[in-house]
């Protein structure tokens, strides 16, 4: 018998799943910081929703917590990294409200469209003004949807269903797949340009904090009307404040925000936007699936048997010999999805040395994994990693190679457009880039990196560090790699913190220097 603590509200059925299987069941509410960490002491399992702040100091100052599990899709709140480095799994309930946040997405899209919830308060506080609150209709608009993985297909049917024509921007999903299913893929600029009404279906990253930032308002088609039911902080709420206040945006309904909870915005006071306190998965079919299915995974996890929803499980599975090259997999894969451009059609795995010699599926889902973790808004695990790749028209192709070269074990992905290598070094399994783009390197990854192509004149490599220094961003690791003709060089950067966007401006304008990318992979 273990002691769960429950910090926030979850269904009966899953209250009673824990404790059929002989759990003791703990139920607090809204503990946080010190007094959560208190709570914890002698607990084994921690359950929770997305207001509990799951943080490393909280579980850092925690002994025997063996899972911590979130009712529900996103993990913004859990310190997954903390989690893992203190042997501690995070699991959670994906698709549990996938329905659920497509129909509160295409609810807001209509309550905007008609101003319902303005109407209804005019009504009942004594006015009768069916001229004020005159709407749009939905039929024969373009509805472009930025995000396309599994709710934002669900929401292009839907919408399809009202007369709507939809586009989205995804670099993620093939232009195959897209097709199939009577979307058209256009780059982010042209689909504000075209788009009536903007549905947001995005992971939080730091490549997508501020992602509808004032500079993008600008370019939209004047009236857009953008509805926000993935997660806050995409959208700067100040500009589209202003933007609406212009005109140049019609409205506007969201269901999430910057910082949660929060009684504020600049959003809050204007009549054209319909905001709800991130209700996306508050119904009963969601919040019972999200229950039951937290509860069975807590119940695996303290069992130690195979949790099937564990986020950051560095694969139980997985073969002795092929185990510490799991950490590296993922990071591979994350990296690779952070480089310039869309996600490839095809992508080969290559397994070369003695790991080469073994089962290696554990290590392709790691890959896989990594690759969507950073793109996907629903979160990506050991189960459902390859479902989501042939979704977004991803194929994987597996190589083994038992000869090695340069190093006693790689693993190296391909696409059309990248490369990427790496390996493990000394007694604890160091993760490194061992090669980018076939220019040899080897650096220690880390949460934020750089990765610049220059022609290979001298004084290039000071212009980067001089840039770097003088916006107090302190170079961590480097290296250089030149290409096969000499003319020009790649360099990868590990940095202690992420580079701002004006030095990777800066950089880009040299003469010099063709490319600047920042990749942030915390």
């Amino acid at each position: 018998m273990a002691r769960v603590l429950i910090n926030e509200s979850i269904t009966d059925a899953g209250l009673d799943c824990l404790r059929a299987a002989g759990h003791q069941v703990d139920i607090r509410s809204g503990l946080s910081g010190d007094d959560l960490a208190e709570a914890l002491q002698g607990a084994q399992a921690l359950v929770v929703r997305s207001a509990t702040q799951v943080t490393a100091e909280v579980l850092d100052a925690v002994d025997g917590l063996v899972v911590v599990g979130r009712a529900g899709i996103g993990l913004d709140n859990i310190d997954v990294r903390a989690a893992t480095r203190r042997g501690v799994m995070v699991v959670n309930a994906p698709m549990s409200n996938s329905v659920s946040a497509a129909e509160h997405a295409m609810a807001l899209l209509l309550a905007q469209a008609r101003n319902v919830p303005q109407a209804h308060a005019d009504l009942v506080g004594g006015s009768w003004d069916r001229t004020r609150w005159q709407g749009v209709e939905l039929a024969d608009k373009t509805l472009g949807i930025v995000g396309l993985g599994r709710i934002g297909r669900m929401v292009a049917e839907r919408a399809k269903a009202f007369g709507m024509r939809v586009i989205a921007h995804d670099p993620y999903v093939a232009e195959e797949y897209a097709h199939r299913i009577d979307v058209e893929l256009c780059p982010l600029e042209s689909l504000m340009g075209r788009s009536d009404f903007v549905s947001l279906h995005l992971a939080r990253t730091p490549e997508t904090l501020g992602l509808i930032d004032a500079g993008l308002l600008s370019l939209a088609k004047p009236g857009i009307r953008i509805v926000n039911a993935a997660r806050g902080g995409i959208v700067d709420e100040e500009a589209l404040a202003a933007a609406i206040a212009s005109g140049q945006v019609g409205g506007a309904a969201f269901d999430v925000f910057a910082t949660e909870p929060t009684t504020e915005s600049p959003l809050f006071g204007l009549p054209q936007v319909v905001v709800t306190p991130h209700l996306g998965a508050s119904t009963t079919e969601a919040q019972d699936k999200a229950g039951v299915i937290i509860a069975e995974q807590v119940d695996l996890a303290l069992a130690g048997e195979y949790v099937p929803f564990a986020v950051n499980v560095e694969a139980e599975a997985a073969s002795k010999e092929i185990r510490p090259f799991i950490p590296l997999a993922q990071t591979l894969g994350a990296v690779f999805g952070l480089l310039p451009g869309s996600l490839p059609e095809c992508l080969d795995v290559e397994f070369r040395g003695e790991i080469g010699t073994h089962d290696n599926s554990m290590a392709i889902l790691a890959v896989v994994k990594g690759l969507l973790d950073h793109v996907s808004a629903e979160a990506v695990t050991f189960v459902n990693a390859m479902d989501m790749a042939r979704e977004r028209g991803l194929e994987v192709r597996a190589i083994s190679v038992a000869a090695p070269r340069d190093y006693l074990n790689t693993i190296t992905l391909r696409s059309a457009s990248h490369s990427l290598a790496g390996t493990v070094v000394g007694l604890h399994g160091e993760p490194r880039i061992v090669m980018v783009d076939e220019h040899s390197v080897d650096v220690p990854w880390s949460d934020h990196m750089l990765i610049a192509r220059s022609f290979n004149r001298p004084g290039v490599i000071g212009v980067m560090g001089s840039a770097l220094g003088d916006a107090g961003v302190n170079i961590g690791n480097m290296d250089v790699g030149q290409s096969d003709d000499g003319e020009t060089m790649l360099m990868v950067l590990a940095t202690d913190s992420s580079v701002p966007g004006g030095v990777l401006d800066e950089l880009r304008s040299h003469q010099d220097i063709l490319s600047a990318d920042r990749l942030d992979l915390a």
